[in-house]
């Protein structure tokens, strides 16, 4: 997949204010402070097209990009740690599930962990998750810069046996742009 253009779309609280299904949709998903907002502006190449923060659950919207005129990128809110209630959380937890549940122009779901920390209790939930409702699933490890040698492969031997069912695992650094056209390559899989 070549991006071409790229532009913010819409923002939405509910269900009930999604676009319509017309074009196929690539699912960002990821603890608070994962990356994916920097994933994001990196694999479009537009700074701020994504709002980035350095203060978790900066995203409680669903945001939509629309990528060539014909494939959404779906930012979504992150799950896990985030500084607000647990009212707001719970009504996150709901729209995350109900949205991935019930939407069926979803081709993909990208899950974001951070390689620091791969499989936490939470991003195992999610994969269980994705898997129990067959939706396909890769891997984006971020961060990855910041391993070294030995904990790359320590990283990517956990995920391999803990996301067996993933599409792909792909490590990233929106630093250097390590893993960008890999991962870019994966979504011509799934916007047919």
């Amino acid at each position: 997949m070549k991006i071409v253009n790229s532009a913010f779309q819409i923002s939405v609280s509910a269900l009930s204010g999604l676009p319509q299904e017309s074009f196929p949709e690539i699912v960002f998903a990821g603890r608070s402070n994962v990356g994916k907002s920097t994933l994001l502006n990196s694999l479009t190449g537009v700074k701020g097209l994504a709002k980035t923060s350095s203060t978790p659950g900066k995203t409680r919207l669903i945001n939509y990009f629309l990528i060539n005129q014909d494939v959404y990128f779906v930012d979504l809110p992150g799950y896990g740690y985030a500084a607000v209630g647990q009212a707001e959380k719970a009504l996150w937890g709901n729209l995350l599930s109900s949205y991935i549940i019930q939407r069926r122009s979803i081709s993909l779901v990208v899950l974001l962990l951070d390689s620091r920390h791969p499989a936490m209790q939470s991003d195992r939930a999610m994969i269980g998750f994705l898997e129990s409702h067959e939706r396909p699933y890769g891997i984006v490890l971020t961060k990855y810069d910041k391993l070294r040698q030995k904990e790359k492969v320590q990283t990517r031997r956990i995920m391999e046996s803990c996301a067996a069912k993933a599409k792909f695992i792909v490590n990233y650094s929106s630093f250097s742009g390590k893993g960008k056209s890999e991962l870019l390559a994966h979504f011509d899989h799934y916007i047919c």
